[in-house]
């Protein structure tokens, strides 16, 4: 199998919504083709993600997860749109997942936006601070605060987090695959993580 092009990976997800793994295969399927290629995750299903934007979640499940003989514990809820759906092999295999890799990443929010706003200025102030130090000119540090910022973001915020299980995939990437594994809107609502000693 041929490497594929990581711009038209990126170029196909935007067009299809559709998860990085299922674009690989997809291009891979389609030789580079990227017309074939949405219409091969079309035919499959997959390319679902962005048109459930707008429907509600009303079911899915809260799971708990406990780490290290007691030492670590995380509540996370999942909603989907059916019952149906929460049921589930995948679902629930994905849900797990999800409490494993909480447990193991310690994230401080689900989304970038999240992230309260006095988080965000301290953050900033730091980098600004570390920028002044460094004896950066002035007219750079609103940008060398943005690119640390967004590293911040990358590092702490759940869905922008490489998978612990495969770093190559972002859990905002694992959660396009399920929607389009199971044809249903998914969100990662909120979870809670407790560590012994912690605050």
């Amino acid at each position: 199998m041929a490497a594929i092009d990581v711009a038209l990976v990126k170029q196909l997800r935007e067009k299809s919504g559709a998860g990085i793994l299922d674009c690989k295969e997809a291009l891979s399927g389609c030789e580079g083709n990227i017309i074939k290629a949405v219409e091969y995750l079309r035919k499959k299903g997959l390319a679902t993600a962005q048109k459930r934007a707008g429907r509600t979640t009303g079911e899915g499940t809260i799971q708990a997860y406990i780490h290290m003989g007691g030492k670590i514990g995380v509540l996370v809820e999942i909603n989907c749109e059916t019952d149906f759906v929460a049921k589930t092999d995948d679902f629930k295999a994905f849900v797990k997942n999800i409490a494993m890799h909480i447990a193991a990443t310690n994230p401080i929010s689900v989304a970038s936006e999240d992230v309260p706003a006095e988080v965000i200025d301290k953050e900033k102030e730091i980098y600004r601070a570390q920028a002044l130090e460094m004896g950066k000119p002035e007219k750079i540090i609103g940008k060398i605060a943005e690119g640390k910022l967004n590293k911040f973001y990358k590092d702490n915020c759940l869905l922008l987090q490489p998978y612990v299980r495969d770093p190559d995939v972002t859990i905002e990437d694992v959660l396009n695959d399920i929607i389009g594994k199971t044809g249903e809107k998914i969100t990662i609502k909120r979870f809670a993580r407790f560590q012994i000693g912690g605050s």
